[in-house]
């Protein structure tokens, strides 16, 4: 057993009550933040862009899909790599269980890459998701939105990451170009579109349904730096080993 301290029930119960009024309170500190966030101001978007889809050329109002809200998740697939982030694939294996209920709400989620879509199609299709994924290859909309960096900024210390400039190089993801990030947007009845939201790396936890489940784990996340032990879902040995039998 590992070096952790033992105590009677009544001790641990003791100690559980004043740790779950310690988590009220953090409960009211988000609810407090979620108000805030509510109440930022928002930003017409004036920039014109089309990105491609499964269902052809789309603009950024289209993508909304007759809904008034959209959440677009910035994944890290720059054109010719091989995979995807495996942090941007451990956090889109919890998005397709969740579109009826967005959709239902009213709000429209897609990931959206610099990759080519038929580069972005092949590595759905092995990661067997089906939630929307458009191409913004050929557009200005990842380098507008800090997810994408031009070399020579990575170099200079002049990219723009999580609204601080920044050597995105001392922080390596694949070849330093691309970030993670989502993004939210409201469509106006008559067609004006509105940035309202983004967030950048350790903002995206919470969207992280099997870490909030590790959180509350007895080892936690267990982890030696942040999502060190993450791997793409057909990586891991078990997914390995079925794959091996069943072919």
């Amino acid at each position: 057993m590992l070096n952790h301290e033992v105590v009677s029930q009544q001790e641990w119960t003791a100690a559980r009550k004043a740790l779950l009024a310690r988590e009220k309170e953090y409960t009211h500190q988000r609810d407090a933040l979620m108000r805030e966030r509510m109440a930022l101001p928002w930003v017409k978007m004036e920039k014109h862009y089309v990105f491609d889809t499964t269902e052809g050329r789309k603009t950024l109002a289209e993508l909304f899909d007759g809904r008034s809200q959209l959440i677009i998740y910035h994944f890290m697939l720059a054109p010719g790599w091989e995979a995807g982030c495996p942090g941007c694939s451990f956090l889109s294996d919890h998005i397709d269980g969740t579109l009826p209920h967005l959709n239902n709400h009213d709000v429209t989620y897609t990931a959206v890459s610099r990759a080519p879509l038929a580069e972005i199609e092949k590595y759905k299709k092995r990661m067997g998701w089906q939630f929307p994924w458009a191409s913004s290859n050929g557009t200005g909309f990842n380098y507008d939105f800090h997810v994408s960096h031009h070399p020579e900024h990575l170099d200079s210390g002049e990219a723009v990451r999580n609204y601080t400039e920044t050597s995105v190089r001392a922080q390596p993801k694949e070849d330093g170009t691309e970030s993670p990030g989502m993004s939210a947007f409201y469509k106006d009845e008559d067609g004006t579109v509105y940035h309202t939201y983004s967030s950048y790396d350790r903002g995206l936890d919470e969207l992280l349904g099997t870490m909030m489940i590790l959180d509350r784990a007895p080892l936690g996340r267990n982890e030696k730096a942040t999502m060190d032990f993450v791997k793409r879902h057909d990586e891991y040995e078990a997914a390995k080993k079925v794959a091996s039998c069943c072919h």
